[in-house]
């Protein structure tokens, strides 16, 4: 059975966050922990804490065993991002785009 944890708006763009996700698809989840724990990046940070809430989820409402757990699928989508603007030459408005991801870690058992 299939067990899920979602991360939403994180304040990191999706491209960022898919490099890391890359790393860890298909793994146990303790390896997964232990890359990314050592990934240099922040994306990490963030992915390794829904890894966490999966595998405790997994455990706490499965009752599965967090040794046999396997990340099957994990996804890096897009959410709605904020809105700035700053001033430019001669009166104009340019936008900026500050992005931001859903996070989802779906584990199962091997």
């Amino acid at each position: 059975m299939e067990v899920r944890a979602v991360a939403k708006d994180i304040r990191i763009s999706t491209r960022k966050v898919r490099t890391v996700t890359e790393m860890v698809q298909g793994k146990k989840v303790d390896e997964a922990l232990a890359i990314l724990k050592f990934a240099p990046t922040p994306a990490a940070r963030a992915v390794a804490k829904v890894v966490k809430s999966a595998a405790a989820n997994a455990a706490n409402n499965s009752q599965m065993e967090p040794a046999n757990l396997r990340i099957v699928r994990i996804l890096a989508d897009k959410a709605r991002p904020l809105k700035r603007f700053r001033p430019q030459p001669r009166g104009r408005a340019y936008s900026i785009l500050k992005r931001a991801s859903h996070i989802t870690v779906i584990v199962d058992e091997v």
